[in-house]
């Protein structure tokens, strides 16, 4: 049987939990996306659990098929699960290979994530900088704009060669926000259903950026309390008909082809 992480293109949602109390009670799973596209694997924020949800995938999804692993930001949320899936990626160390993608102040300063031991398995350690620009196998990865959200954070947006998959992570709504991310597949963090104080996105803002975006589908994930009390399989049917484009709210494990 082939490895279907090689012979199809897909975004497979380990976790969609988005906020403290969802991720430490489990109410949604926490373990991140798993991005294949063009023969290149990539995991994307691997949180709490990370591991375990793409062994219990099905099918299974092989961390040493990774070629990389992407960070947004430090947030447990996000990032618990990094260095077991450095570890996992190059069994243990024993294969050096993969590419990790981090903001500057994953790996520096007084609380960095990334333990220093696990540094040297991997190939390389690139670190995002607004604007900037990478590669990991066949996909194109650009940060092209700083987020708002308490520590340094970048949302990013994956090229392959028929798709381009924008992903709008954690971030208090700024205006400039919306113009920055293009893509025919738009996946979006929501963690509120009403504004708050909070640096994090509500509906409001989801709509602001679908209307500049225009994507051909919007995927909302990270779901705290409020949206998942809401029901953002419900949310998300609304948005649809109001803005008379396709949304869908993911769901732990869901697998979407592209």
């Amino acid at each position: 049987m082939k490895n279907e992480s090689k012979t199809r293109d897909f975004i497979k949602f380990l976790g969609t939990a988005g906020a403290r109390i969802v991720v430490a009670k489990q109410l949604r799973a926490s373990g991140g996306m798993w991005l294949s596209l063009d023969g290149t694997n990539l995991l994307i924020d691997p949180g709490p659990g990370s591991l375990v949800r793409c062994l219990a995938s099905r099918p299974k999804l092989d961390p040493t098929k990774l070629d990389g692993i992407v960070l947004s930001h430090k947030h447990l949320d996000h990032a618990a699960d990094i260095n077991v899936m450095m570890e996992a990626m190059t069994m243990g160390g024993y294969e050096k290979r993969g590419t990790v993608l981090v903001p500057g102040d994953a790996i520096t300063g007084d609380d960095p994530v990334i333990y220093k031991y696990v540094r040297p398995y991997v190939s390389k350690i690139e670190v995002i900088k607004e604007k900037g620009k990478y590669k990991i196998g066949n996909i194109e990865i650009s940060a092209p704009v700083k987020h708002i959200h308490g520590v340094e954070t970048y949302g990013l947006i994956f090229k392959g060669k028929k798709h381009a998959i924008s992903w709008v992570t954690d971030s208090k709504f700024f205006p400039e926000l919306p113009r920055k991310y293009k893509g025919d597949i738009l996946i979006v963090s929501v963690l509120r259903v009403e504004p708050s104080k909070l640096d994090h996105l509500c509906i409001e803002d989801v709509k602001k950026i679908i209307k500049a975006v225009k994507p051909r589908v919007t995927i909302l994930t990270h779901f705290g309390m409020w949206m998942i009390k809401a029901k953002p399989w419900e949310v998300a049917e609304k948005l649809s008909k109001e803005l008379h484009t396709k949304v869908i709210a993911a769901s732990d494990g869901m697998q979407f082809d592209l």
